[in-house]
């Protein structure tokens, strides 16, 4: 039986692949802040409660949870958005909040699993907004865009692991609900955007990204590749 590792399965993307994988066989092994109730009652799924913002002490704790073990495939998904308003609004402490847990919490993540554990291939859920860098989201871009240039090194340095990071196009989470709920679209057009494109459902897009993350294995390691256009 082969072993997923990925984090923030609480809800949405994470909370789907889980279920997904768990529903084809696999063992998974998850990190999240509480356990998710109706996936804990699989004899198959495993946690390890963790506040990935509080990167201190984050590959201590993880260490003796995925030590010695084989993964087929860790998903580096546990991401937060920060708000939406401009940079020059937005103070460094905020900045810093993002950062650690989209960039350093998965440094952490990556140095625990390739020491402790074996793994053939670590997928970073990115965003289009890493590249596009849309009006009011820089905090949420930057972030994203240093997780790129992070796999991208990683993947240098440690060439027994393929990395991508993978945007997985829009998906109805409680962060895209609170995007076209909440946040003006007038003063920031990618918000129109969001809402005229496709939404995929997290059971549809977990599905999707299943059957896409062996053929990242045919891009270079530490690429990023977006979904939507994979097939241009």
């Amino acid at each position: 039986m082969k072993n997923i590792f990925i984090t923030g399965v609480n809800t949405g993307l994470g909370n789907a692949l889980a279920a997904a994988y768990l529903s084809q066989g696999y063992k998974v092994y998850a990190v999240g802040r509480k356990v998710p109730s109706i996936l804990d009652k699989n004899p198959n799924f495993f946690f390890f409660p963790y506040d990935l913002s509080h990167t201190y002490m984050l590959k201590e704790s993880l260490k003796e949870f995925i030590q010695k073990r084989t993964f087929e495939i860790a998903i580096l998904n546990a991401g937060v958005l920060g708000d939406i308003k401009p940079l020059n609004q937005t103070n460094l402490m905020q900045i810093k909040e993002v950062m650690e847990v989209n960039v350093w919490a998965n440094k952490e993540i990556i140095d625990t699993l390739s020491q402790y554990a074996f793994v053939q291939q670590i997928v970073g859920i990115s965003s289009g907004a890493s590249v596009s860098g849309p009006k009011g989201w820089g905090t949420y871009s930057l972030s994203k865009s240093s997780l790129n240039m992070l796999l991208n090194v990683y993947a240098k340095e440690l060439p027994d692991i393929h990395f991508t990071s993978l945007a997985p196009g829009v998906i109805d989470t409680d962060m895209v609900r609170h995007i076209i709920h909440t946040i003006d679209e007038r003063k920031y057009p990618s918000v129109s955007r969001l809402k005229s494109g496709k939404i995929q459902s997290p059971k549809e897009a977990a599905l999707l990204l299943i059957n896409t993350f062996p053929k990242l294995h045919e891009y270079e390691s530490g690429s990023f590749v977006d979904i939507r256009t994979m097939n241009d």
